[in-house]
């Protein structure tokens, strides 16, 4: 029973349970069924709503098909449009094209024509030419015939015709020809030389070989020369001059050649006077410290004058030589003073001529840095210069117009002959040299025998302190164009053998008279 029971209950409680998820089911059912049919709405929507817009988009691209099939027939007529003008262009070039080539077959058919023509001219005139040398040949032989001259002969007389019936033409207008010549380029270098002279203002140096020293009294004398000459002797031993005492009063002079050991002694000598204390021992010392002294004042004398030149990039031993030449003297003239002067000349001159104004005044300032050392090392100045130029690293050209103008190597660029030129101009300016007598006498006797050399001459003279040769000829045997030849030719050979300052006019004098006396 109890199993019966059991089973009772089990089946009963199974219906139980049953009929519970039985109904549970059912509510779940119509809930999923709810939600299913609530998804599908949406679902239905949005598949209308994907209609619409699928309807509407297909609307749209319809409309971007048919533009873009419009657009790409305006193209395409646009295309064909500039095709078409492009075919006009191209025929309208071609026939240009065949236009030209009508034109070029034209030209060279006429010039095949003309040089045709040409050929056929060219024959016919080599035909005249032979003819007319066979006339020439027969005229040739009947003049021979007639004159019993040959052709050389005869040309010959006809010049010697000629020049003797238009001898005085020909020699005024020769020298119509050179005076203007000669006017018009003395013009042109008086007017550059006297720009550049202009531009400088220098003053008239002279320097002698004496420097006087003055005293305070006439006592000091014997304290100068001292015990049996031992002071004098021991000071001129030590600076390399000497020292003249003698009854000049108030004043002892200091002789000798080179201005730097004069200048030492001057200054040591005036220290000793204000010191007081003069003896050997003394001497010596005075004279070295004055040595440093005046070594110190070629560096500034050669700083000042570079300074003053506007020369940039000089090697500083280069400046302290250039600072000696303060104390060397050429004729009396100054060397520096000079060098300066010249460097300033040759600068002018060299911008007047559009040349480098520069290069021109910088060989020109330095073109007697030689005469620094010349008493030194044995050789010329002139390459003294060039070697110490190039021991410094100057330029190519500097170093040449140095080496060439005295002409030890000739002279090959225009700044070279403007260093001569501007050298020159400096040396010959009035009271800048002073020459002595024998120097002056030796020269004016050796333009009148240079003179006197040529055949001619009757007798020659150096007047205006040299400065002009007057020549007086035999009319005889020198006639006017000979006599024009003549001054040329003896002013060549004094620019050739002579050495002188400046210019030297040569004047050819030919005088013929006639004297008869009345009795």
């Amino acid at each position: 029973m109890s199993i019966l029971y059991l089973i009772i209950g089990l089946v009963a409680g199974g219906g139980g349970i049953y009929s519970y998820f039985h109904m549970e089911g059912g509510k779940r059912l119509k809930k999923i069924q709810a939600s299913n049919e609530k998804e599908i709405a949406k679902i239905e929507k949005h598949l209308k709503d994907l209609e619409h817009k699928a309807a509407t988009s297909e609307t749209k691209l319809k409309e971007k098909i048919l533009d873009a099939k419009n657009q790409a027939l305006d193209i395409i007529n646009d295309a064909k449009k500039e095709e078409v003008d492009r075919r006009k262009q191209l025929e309208k070039i071609e026939q240009r094209l065949i236009s030209k080539e009508d034109l070029i077959e034209k030209k060279i058919s006429e010039s095949e024509k003309a040089k045709d023509e040409l050929v056929k001219r060219m024959e016919k005139i080599k035909i005249d030419e032979e003819k007319l040398e066979a006339l020439y040949l027969k005229q040739d032989e009947a003049l021979k015939k007639i004159t019993k001259l040959s052709k050389e002969e005869a040309q010959q007389m006809l010049l010697n015709n000629i020049e003797r019936d238009y001898k005085d033409e020909m020699t005024k207008h020769y020298n119509k020809m050179e005076a203007d010549v000669k006017g018009d380029a003395d013009k042109k270098a008086r007017n550059i030389i006297t720009q550049a002279i202009q531009k400088i203002a220098s003053n008239v140096t002279s320097e002698s070989t004496q420097t006087l020293v003055q005293l305070p009294s006439d006592d000091i004398k014997g304290r100068v020369i001292g015990r049996e000459g031992r002071n004098i002797n021991a000071f001129e031993h030590l600076t390399g001059v000497d020292v003249i005492v003698d009854d000049t009063p108030g004043a002892i002079v200091i002789s000798g050649f080179d201005l730097v050991r004069r200048y030492v002694a001057k200054r040591s000598l005036e220290k000793l006077i204000e010191d007081g204390r003069i003896h050997p021992a003394r001497i010596e010392s005075v004279v070295e410290e004055t040595k440093e002294d005046v070594s110190k004042m070629m560096v500034e004398f050669g700083e000042k004058a570079v300074q003053e030149m506007g020369i940039v990039g000089l090697h500083p031993d280069l400046i302290k030589i250039i600072g000696r030449l303060r104390f060397r003297t050429s004729y009396g003239q100054n060397v520096l003073k000079h060098s300066m002067e010249v460097g300033y000349i040759c600068g002018a001159m060299g911008a007047e001529l559009g040349l480098d104004a520069q290069v021109c005044k910088t060989a020109g300032f330095l073109h007697d840095i030689g005469k620094a050392v010349d008493h030194e090392i044995e050789g010329s100045h002139a390459l003294i210069g060039r070697d110490i130029l190039k021991k410094y690293g100057l330029s190519k050209d500097v170093i040449h117009a140095v080496e060439s103008h005295h002409e030890d190597v000739p002279m090959e660029t225009p700044e070279a002959m403007l260093v001569q030129a501007a050298d020159a101009i400096s040396a010959s300016r009035p009271g800048a040299r002073r020459e002595t007598l024998n120097t002056y006498l030796k020269r004016l006797q050796e333009l009148e025998e240079l003179a006197n050399d040529f055949g001619g001459v009757d007798k020659a003279y150096a007047i205006q302190a040299g400065r002009e040769v007057r020549v007086m000829v035999k009319p005889d045997q020198i006639d006017d164009l000979e006599a024009k030849k003549l001054s040329h030719d003896i002013a060549r050979k004094i620019e050739e053998e002579l050495a002188y300052p400046g210019t030297i006019k040569v004047s050819v004098l030919r005088e013929t008279r006639a004297i008869e006396v009345a009795r």
